[in-house]
């Protein structure tokens, strides 16, 4: 594909994507009942949390195992900062800065330190854990930063909600959703671009082969780095709308949360971005009914599916109908020359 043809592609899913987004935010406040408005919030948050990965997987090449610490660092940094400050405005941008910082710093021991894939998955899962292990002891009234109570496995349920910028209104459920549908279209947009630039581009070659980026002239180890650190934005991103659908807790950090995300990619599809989104709201739609009924673990029930998947489509969602609809197209084109034919 080449490059003008790469960018009207990308033009046209970002113009779909704002079309669904606009109608969403247009249909759902006026006609879902509140409990339904609140979960399709949560839903948008671990959207853009797909996101994280589908971006730094997909293109970047790099499997992180421990995307879940960006994202618990962002929902307690927003937390943290907003009771402080006693304003969500500047909570906002913590939320972004800090998880990105932290990937920053680690993102340098990893890819200066020339570590295979192997060692950056192992260490991004130990640092995931790690944070989870001193979230969860942090109990007590002498772990506080500032006027903030870390809480330890009881979080920070007094997370403070959303305000409209520099004042003290609070965001109503249906603010907070038209909130975090600008910011998974945003998410999905920022990405979407990124990937056609230059440098995302580079990212890209980067990812296919290596060496070969570093002979034409890419310093690969610092484009690794900036889409590691991007990436850990949008995961805080993420974790900060989580923090005004539910609250924070230690859980964010999760083993759980970071199989999650990875089942969401490879479901919807490596190396695309409205597929992890797809797949992320149709496994949190099917484990949030499964739990009602009671019936089965959703747990379970995610790993026969991540199974199902890798054994008879590797390939994920987006990529299977896709190839699907391109064998109806062919089917179909055939058929009407033979008919010509025969006419």
């Amino acid at each position: 594909m080449t490059i003008s043809a790469l960018y009207r592609s990308s033009s046209a899913h970002v113009a779909l994507a704002a079309i669904a987004t606009l109608t969403a935010v247009v249909v759902l406040p006026n006609a879902a009942p509140l409990y339904t408005l609140i979960n399709v919030t949560l839903y948008m948050s671990m959207g853009v949390f797909a996101l994280s990965l589908a971006l730094l997987w997909g293109y970047g090449g790099i499997l992180c195992f421990g995307q879940s610490a960006f994202f618990g660092l962002g929902a307690y940094a927003y937390a943290i900062a907003a009771i402080n400050f006693g304003d969500t405005t500047l909570a906002v941008a913590f939320a972004i800065l800090v998880p990105a910082v932290f990937a920053a710093g680690l993102g340098y021991f990893l890819f200066y330190g020339r570590l295979s894939d192997v060692y950056l998955g192992v260490i991004t899962l130990t640092v995931t854990l790690i944070l989870f292990k001193l979230i969860n002891s942090t109990g007590g009234d002498a772990w506080r930063i500032g006027a903030a109570r870390l809480g330890g496995f009881n979080g920070i349920p007094a997370t403070p909600l959303m305000t409209i910028p520099f004042t003290k209104t609070f965001l109503s459920p249906s603010q907070m959703f038209i909130f975090a549908s600008v910011a998974l279209f945003s998410t999905y947009a920022l990405c979407k671009g990124l990937i056609v630039t230059r440098f995302g581009r580079a990212v890209i070659a980067v990812k296919e082969n290596e060496m070969r980026a570093e002979l034409l002239g890419y310093n690969a180890k610092r484009l690794k780095l900036a889409v590691f650190v991007i990436s850990a934005g949008v995961a805080g991103l993420a974790g900060l709308l989580f923090a005004n659908s539910v609250f924070v807790s230690p859980t964010m950090f999760s083993l759980s949360m970071a199989a999650q995300v990875l089942i969401w990619v490879v479901v919807g599809g490596l190396g695309t971005l409205f597929g992890p989104v797809a797949a992320c709201f149709a496994l949190q739609m099917a484990t949030t009914a499964l739990g009602k009924l009671g019936l089965v673990d959703p747990n379970i029930v995610l790993g026969l599916v991540l199974i199902i998947f890798v054994v008879f489509v590797p390939g994920g969602i987006q990529p299977a109908i896709a190839g699907l609809l391109c064998k109806l197209r062919d089917l179909t084109s055939k058929r009407q020359s033979v008919r010509e034919v025969t006419r």
